[in-house]
Parts: C-alpha cells; structure tokens; sequence
C-alpha cells in the first residue's frame, strides 16, 4: 500500500515536472517566434504573414530539439518521424489557438488579450498531452 502511494506520488512528480519544463520550451519559443518574425518582415523586409509563418516555423523547430532533448528526452533514432508529429501537433495546436480567440473574441466580444490568454492555455494543453502521448509516446 505505502510502496503503490509512494509511486503514484513519484509519478505525479515527475508529470508536474515535464509540464513545466514544457512551459519553460515553450515560453522560450515565444522569443525565437518573434525574434525570426521580427528579422524576416522589418529587417529583410518580407510580407508580414510570410514572416509570421517561418516565425512559427523555427520556434516549432527549436521547441522540437529543447522538448526533445530536455523534457522529454527522446532517444527515438527516426528524428525526422519524430519531427513531423511534433510539427503535425504544433499545427493543430495553432489551429485550437486560433479558434478560440475567433469564438471568443470574435463571436463572444470577449476582450482580444483575455481571449488570447484562454487560446493559448488550450493550445499549451494539447500541444503537451498530443506530445506525451504521441510524439514522444
């Protein structure tokens, strides 16, 4: 009984853990998207949503090796399988984000920010259950 309470409590330990090392990824993945977005439209003068997207792309990228390497520590040999369900769920994931800030804001009038709050804590929910039961199973 102690040894089974012992080891859930491990275990609970150890989840909480790789969701804020997730968190700390994923946070830094805001600055890599805004800083390659910044460089690409103001500085090479691309189109904004083209700036955008290779924005998303290398913060997807990064998050992939740091989530890889770091929180999850995936030792999976086929990198480039691995890489297309992360970058698969990291698509999804945008698309949840941008859904909710749509009905919420755009439908519910809610406030812009409020509503990007709540898109991006549904978009960081899926990203990190998609990968820890998918990507990195």
């Amino acid at each position: 009984m102690l040894k089974t309470i012992l080891l859930k409590i491990e275990l609970t330990r150890e989840f909480v853990f790789k969701f804020l090392k997730f968190g700390v990824v994923g946070f830094s993945g805001v600055f890599v998207n805004f800083g390659v977005t910044y460089v690409f439209k103001e500085w090479l003068k691309l189109n904004k949503y083209l700036s955008n997207i290779l924005g998303f792309i290398f913060a997807a990228t990064t998050n992939y090796i740091f989530n890889r390497l770091w929180t999850f520590q995936s030792s999976n040999p086929q990198i480039g399988v691995e890489y297309a369900k992360y970058f698969a769920i990291s698509l999804v994931g945008l698309g949840l984000d941008t859904l909710t800030v749509y009905v919420l804001n755009g439908k519910l009038k809610w406030n812009f920010y409020l509503s990007k709050v709540f898109g991006v804590g549904v978009s960081t929910l899926w990203n990190f259950f998609g990968n820890l039961l998918f990507t990195f199973a």
